[in-house]
């Protein structure tokens, strides 16, 4: 039988088997196109349809497609096949990964799995709020399409209907149904984040829908993980696909569809593009995460990850575009219909969501059917992300306590126990006053400044404390042949300096939070957010710490020790301690201390 390493040994037949109690296989995709699957909804989620459209729009139109490539083919491409390439290498998730390879830098796996429990709790609330306006299409005429409810106010002004709400004469200080629908029907939001305000229950119903959904795509792990992505995967291109079409043959669709394209070449030379276009790449690929080396520890060993990594990114980015064109075609249609300045539509986030293109389905033929298409296709982007984060951090906490968590149904139980306590958490976020907490973790927790640290010591760990050419030949041995040798420069040297360059750019361009450009958060609720981000990746220099501490020998003994990858990793005789390409790492010091003596195996 040919191993891994492509060594072979003789197959002798188990004399004693398995007993019922021991722990179950770690278990593999059931098909190639799983893998493919469940990474495109990992990837793609609801950022692609509301953040590049308008990012590209507000950043010089089709220039805003220079720096988004130059990030994408030097840190979004590059640390994607990393995560994946480690995930396969190590058939470890995204914790146990570091202590394969690198167990100086454990305390990496933990962070950003912490960020994925904060993520889980706070992000689900977008489906939640999905859920509400989808289950609101299903009536004769759409709630936030006019005034004559009762949550509506007098300062009520429908557009479609001037002559059943205010008078031309009073049109200021007005405020649009749609907007009011969502401020005071489904937030009925409060007046800040010192007033917490009671509980929106239906909002709740929305939210424990939600968390049962994703239950029951990850119970039974990558085998229900996999077969769920072939739905929630598939489905939202389907509906993509009608809105665009339906889009591009509304009147005025080509106006925004100039918009959304037309080039400013001066804004490149605006660092704030820059930033931008840098931090979409990492959100829109799930970099610094885990998730793909999680989704990818279950791979075979040989299969082609440096491949399969290149489409899905390109597949990423082109999804990104093409809702580009859904968007903006639609504002293009609303501007045309209203004679107001696109500027006036265009918004990003939640914004895009709930109140322009709602407002924009009530003004077209039929506009139940479009909701729905739209609000399906929210949901199950947001669905999938969701239910592949959660199978991320089971897989990581699997193969923490193998024993433990791989008999019987305790990998069940622990998921409901996780599901309940972030189903419980996020309680707080669907009261009267929960958008403005979301909001705070969402920029400090789950920001853009936190994937960046991320990923720099993803690169600083592989790219000179293992060796990017000792982890060229590992993936050379995988997949049989050598990748294209810019990513092993990226690891070494372009990803950490951009990575660290744009962390420090946010942090000189960082001003206070604001909720609708007009509440601004006091100053505990900042320290708040900062605190939990901070609580998060402290635990890298305190893992570090501890690690050091527990060590024996002279302290540079210790750190050299912990820098030394663990022996059982696949291949890993073939590349040795010191590599044939001289890549610098940790290893060669260490050959030479162990030669010496200084360190006794």
């Amino acid at each position: 039988m040919k191993g891994k390493d492509g060594s072979y040994a003789l197959a002798m037949p188990n004399k004693y088997p398995e007993k019922a109690g021991d722990p179950e296989e770690r278990g593999q995709w059931g098909a190639k196109a799983e893998f493919i699957l469940t990474v495109m909804g990992a990837i793609i989620g609801p950022g692609n349809i509301w953040r590049f459209p308008y990012l590209c729009y507000r950043n010089g139109g089709g220039v805003f497609f220079i720096p988004y490539i130059v990030f994408m083919f030097t840190c979004g491409i590059p640390l994607f096949f990393l995560e994946t390439a480690l995930g396969q290498y190590t058939s470890q998730g995204g914790i146990t990964c570091w202590k394969k390879v690198c167990p100086l830098f454990q305390g990496m796996g933990l962070a950003s799995h912490l960020i994925i429990a904060f993520s889980a709790t706070s992000y689900i609330i977008i489906m939640a709020w999905a859920f509400f306006y989808l289950f609101s299409s299903f009536s004769g005429e759409l709630p936030w399409a006019t005034c004559g409810n009762y949550w509506n106010t007098d300062s009520c002004f429908d557009l479609n209907h001037p002559n059943m709400s205010l008078s031309v004469t009073s049109r200021l200080n007005t405020t649009l149904p749609v907007v009011e629908f969502w401020q005071r029907r489904v937030l009925k939001i409060s007046s800040g984040i010192e007033e917490v305000g009671s509980l929106r229950w239906e909002l709740v119903l929305c939210l424990i829908l939600t968390w049962i959904i994703c239950y029951f795509c990850v119970w039974k792990g990558i085998k229900s993980t996999g077969k769920a992505a072939y739905f929630t995967a598939t489905f939202p291109f389907i509906m993509l696909l009608v809105l665009l079409i339906r889009g591009v043959t509304l009147p005025g669709a080509i106006h925004g569809i100039i918009y959304y394209l037309y080039p400013d070449i001066s804004r490149l030379s605006d660092p704030q593009v820059w930033m931008d276009a840098g931090t979409q790449v990492f959100f829109s690929y799930a970099i610094g995460l885990g998730f793909l080396t999680s989704l990818g520890s279950y791979n075979t060993y040989n299969n082609d990850c440096y491949r399969d990594c290149f489409y899905l990114c390109l597949l990423n980015s082109a999804t990104s575009i093409v809702a580009g064109f859904a968007i903006f075609s639609v504002l293009g249609f609303m501007t045309y219909e209203q004679g107001v300045d696109i500027s006036e539509v265009a918004e990003s986030g939640p914004g895009l969501a709930f109140l322009v293109y709602p407002r924009a389905v009530a003004m077209m033929p039929a506009p139940q059917v479009w909701s729905v298409c739209f609000f399906i296709m929210i949901i199950l982007l947001g669905l999938d992300s969701q239910f592949i984060g959660l199978e991320c951090l089971m897989t990581s906490l699997v193969d923490l306590f193998p024993t433990y968590l791989r008999q019987g149904c305790r990998r069940e139980l622990v998921l409901l126990a996780i599901c309940c306590t972030s189903c419980l958490l996020g309680l707080s976020l669907v009261t009267e006053g929960g958008m403005y907490l979301l909001q705070l973790l969402d920029h400090h927790v789950c920001s853009g400044t936190t994937l960046l640290l991320l990923s720099f010591c993803q690169s600083i760990s592989i790219g000179w404390v293992y060796g990017a050419d000792r982890f060229y030949d590992n993936i050379t041995d995988m997949i049989g042949y050598r990748p294209f040798p810019l990513m092993k420069y990226c690891w070494r040297y372009i990803t950490p300096l951009i990575c660290f360059g744009t962390f420090i750019f946010s942090i000189i361009k960082y001003s206070p939070l604001k909720f609708s450009n007009s509440y601004v958060y006091p100053l505990w609720a900042n320290i708040l957010g900062w605190f939990i981000a901070t609580v998060s990746l402290s635990l890298i220099p305190l893992f570090v710490v501890y690690r050091i501490m527990q060590g024996k020998g002279t302290l540079r003994q210790r750190f050299l020790l912990l820098c030394q990858p663990m022996v059982d990793l696949p291949s890993d005789h073939k590349g040795g301690p010191a590599l044939e390409n001289g890549g610098p790492s940790a290893h060669t010091e260490l050959k030479l201390l162990s030669l010496t003596g200084e360190i006794t195996q």
